[in-house]
């Protein structure tokens, strides 16, 4: 029996229409001619949706009784029994109650397609396992139930349902998704439009990695080896050298010209270890790859021609971008063919931009020499001084016609001995002499060092030639063990400094302090513009013998190590701290600069506006003050009683707002200060909104209650007060004639929301930021409005009671604010 097939709609959220796709696809296919069966489908009361289930035939559901409550569920053993072609199952996410033949409704449809019954089911990029924690981190809200990737990636077919943030708002709005008593606190929370944006590039970026790992599987499975040009993928190779920065830029100029192009570095480490890239140009070249949008990546293999190919082709790559070779004429004649020509051999389909750059041509050949220490040569030599004499004494006592063979056996092995211990230079010192002593004491005519014989000559080239490949072999193995002794010590080192810059310890600190340690220095000092910023010193008192190396850095720094002279090879790996130590300075200069700017910044833009206010809203209600006392004081000017009245009332109108005005200003200026004076305690939402109604003058009917079981919240009273006058303020004057303003509570966990919503002409999107900021009125005019701090100060005490003050769009049109705040333990 063959396996049935999986086909899974995905959305980003609830409301997309995943369900309802399903449906509209099974109606299709039955009107086609297939055996359709609904096996299970979660309408939530959407009325479009249940439309679609007439004609279509429905599985019953068996009822499961869980502590008393009745659950419905998917009757598998039914629908095995009903056998159909298709199976409709919504919400493969979902955990079936106890009772269930399974925990989960993925196993259900995993038993279903083992019957051979293709299946239709949805699931939400929420309930993805691998997703679990980007999801919680993004919305607060963790997932109990999810689906295993493996279930998904072995579907046949994964489709996107997909619907704008701002669209999927919209319908939940209008009541498509929820009834209207969720509608609000959805909004609120799990559907704010960030919230959807992010999981709609979740379910965008998962799918395109699948359809990559399904087109990479293509390939695999047809045995496709040329890359298909789908989207430009450009691989720059880089070699540590300085001219990666060169090629880096080339190869990014390459993507950009390509719509959509992508950019990726590979540096291809040898397998033995022997090469020396510089760690401090590899490591900038990283950071610069990061900096140019691409990705970095690193390889070990023997043969980079070949490692580089392989991993272009691995990636679907379409260029490959490499320097000239910086081998030498001379070396390029004694080495033959090079990196270029073997990729070019190699490339096939992969286009190859070889980038001509200033050190091309310039490396110098390599020097002769062993990788064995001074002392193991000296060794060596000692040995053959010593041990030639003592080996012709003890071979020369038992001499004999027929031991000429163990003779030279004798001398072969001392030499190997020779080579493994000092390596070549003592070795071929041993060799020649051990070959004269065998000729002159071994050979007749003995005493005499004569060559008549060619098999003669011909052992002692043999001694030479042995001698030299076996000390070739030991200077390889010590090359390599130093080389892995120190990789592995240098990776230790820039692993520690990684993981102290990450575990939140400040990045100059700990360079300074890992470079005095690494190098085991008497003191490290970082001085910038003649200042010392950073310095670590050790335990010990310094010596006066100690060497002091000077290391210029960017941004009028530099580092002063004290201690031991610092070796060549010591060298790169300090290149690699300079790097990390003057992009930390930079990453430094620019905090502290964008730091210095913000409070400028802010003040300007205050002042800017206090000038505006204080040059046209304080004069308008000074100026109608000033002329109603000074009509009131004209002697020539004979008035009613009535206009009296009334210009006393303008007056006082006046003032009172001039008063308010002065009041905000300063409460503003506390708040910029940050010495806003806050007292937390638990307070009760009710007695609040009950003061703030007194104030205003408002009575029960002329606004909606619904503060539910009343909730306390930790908060400042009189601050709270203030917040919900000045919003309740806003909402009365934009309400439309016949419409009540809104005050609504609700809990969420450890947090409790405050809405003032209004029915009126709302906020346009991209003003809804706006609306805090002091100073903006949107419109307003007339005397008694003020300078537009009223939603400024409220966010200022929210915040300063250590809540949050959010404007949202009020389901059918209008305005809500949300006041969130610590419910009260």
């Amino acid at each position: 029996m063959s396996r049935g097939h999986l086909r899974v709609l995905l959305g980003a959220a609830p409301g997309v229409g995943k369900t309802y796709a399903m449906l509209e696809e099974g109606r299709r296919l039955r009107d086609a001619g297939v055996d359709v069966v609904v096996a299970v489908v979660e309408t939530h009361g959407r009325a479009a949706t249940s439309a679609l289930l007439d004609g279509l035939e429905v599985q019953p559901r068996i009822a499961l009784d869980h502590r008393g409550v009745r659950l419905d569920e998917l009757d598998l053993a039914g629908l095995l029994d009903r056998r159909p072609a298709l199976a409709l199952v919504d919400e493969l996410a979902h955990t079936n109650a106890p009772g269930s033949a399974n925990n989960k409704r993925w196993q259900d449809v995993e038993a279903i397609l083992a019957a051979g019954i293709d299946v239709i089911s949805t699931v939400n990029i929420q309930h993805v396992e691998s997703l679990g924690d980007v999801v919680q981190q993004v919305t607060g809200v963790p997932q109990r139930e999810t689906v295993p990737d493996a279930v998904l990636r072995r579907a046949d077919q994964v489709e996107l349902v997909d619907l704008a943030p701002q669209a999927l708002r919209n319908r939940l709005s209008e009541g498509v998704v929820y009834p209207a008593a969720r509608i609000d606190a959805a909004l609120s929370n799990f559907f704010r439009l960030g919230n959807l944006t992010a999981l709609r590039e979740l379910a965008l970026l998962w799918l395109a990695d699948e359809v990559d790992v399904a087109l990479q599987a293509y390939r695999a499975e047809k045995g496709i080896a040329a890359p298909w040009e789908a989207r430009e993928r450009i691989v720059v190779a880089l070699t540590g050298g300085i001219e990666g920065e060169t090629l880096l830029r080339r190869g990014a100029r390459i993507a950009a010209r390509s719509s959509g192009g992508e950019l990726l570095a590979v540096h291809v480490t040898s397998a033995d270890g022997l090469a020396e890239p510089d760690p401090g140009a590899l490591s900038g070249q990283r950071a610069l790859v990061e900096t140019l949008g691409g990705t970095f990546h690193q390889v070990v293999a023997e043969q980079t021609p070949g490692a580089l190919v392989e991993f272009a082709r691995s990636v679907n790559a379409t260029q490959l971008v490499i320097g000239a070779s910086r081998r030498s004429r001379l070396e390029s004649l004694l080495g033959g063919a090079g990196v270029g020509a073997s990729l070019i051999r190699m490339a096939g389909d992969i286009d190859v931009h070889i980038v001509s750059h200033a050190q091309a041509g310039k490396r110098r050949l390599p020097r002769v020499g062993g990788a064995l220490s001074v002392s193991r040569r000296l060794a060596g030599l000692a040995l053959t001084i010593v041990g030639l004499p003592l080996l012709t004494w003890l071979l020369s006592s038992f001499r004999s016609p027929d031991s000429i063979t163990s003779d030279v056996l004798g001398y072969q092995l001392f030499v190997v001995i020779v080579a493994l211990v000092g390596g070549i230079w003592p070795a071929l010192l041993a060799a020649l002499a051990a070959g004269v002593l065998l000729d002159f004491f071994f050979v007749d005519p003995l005493y005499t060092v004569t060559i008549s014989e060619p098999l003669h000559l011909l052992a002692l080239v043999i001694f030479l030639v042995v001698a030299a490949l076996v000390s070739f072999v030991v200077d390889q193995a010590a090359r390599r063990s130093r080389a892995a002794i120190r990789s592995a010590a240098e990776a230790e080192v820039l692993v520690t400094v990684a993981g102290s810059v990450i575990s939140g310890v400040d990045a100059l600190d700990a360079l300074v302090s890992r470079l005095r340690e690494a190098f085991g220095m008497t003191s490290v000092i970082l001085r910038q513009d003649g200042e010392a910023l950073y310095t670590a010193f050790e335990a010990t008192l310094a010596d006066d013998a100690d060497d002091e190396t000077s290391v210029p850095l960017g941004e009028h720094a530099s580092l002063y190590l004290r201690g031991k002279r610092l070796e060549a090879s010591d060298r790169k790996i300090l290149g690699a701290f300079v790097s990390q130590i003057e992009a930390a300075l930079v990453q430094r200069r620019l905090a502290s600069e964008a730091e210095g700017m913000r409070p400028l910044a802010a003040a300007d833009r205050m002042r800017s506006a206090l000038l505006a206010a204080v040059g046209h809203d304080l004069r308008r209600p000074l100026a109608a003050a000033t002329a109603a006392v000074s009509a009131l004081r004209a002697p020539d000017l004979e008035l009613s009683a009535s206009d009296r009245t009334e210009l006393v009332e303008t007056a006082d109108e006046s003032l009172t707002a001039l008063g308010s005005l002065v009041t905000d200003l300063l409460d503003v200026s506390r708040l910029q200060a940050g010495v806003l004076g806050v007292t937390l305690a638990d307070v009760s939402i009710d007695e609040v909104v009950g003061n703030a109604l007194d104030e205003l003058g408002m009575g029960p009917g002329d606004v909606e209650l619904d503060l539910g079981a009343v909730p306390t919240v930790r908060a400042d009273a009189a601050l709270l007060a203030r917040v919900i006058v000045n919003l309740l303020a806003n909402a009365v004057r934009y309400s439309p004639a016949g419409s009540r303003p809104v005050i609504a509570t609700s809990e969420f966990g450890d947090r409790v929301q405050l809405r003032v919503i209004d029915t009126g002409p709302g906020i346009p999107p991209e003003r809804l930021d706006d609306v805090f900021l002091p100073f903006q009125r949107l419109g307003d005019t007339d005397n008694t409005t003020g300078v537009g701090l009223g939603l400024a100060l409220s966010k200022g005490f929210t915040e300063g009671m250590g809540g949050t003050l959010d404007a949202e769009d009020t389901p059918g049109g209008g305005l809500t604010m949300v006041v969130e705040l610590e419910a009260a333990p």
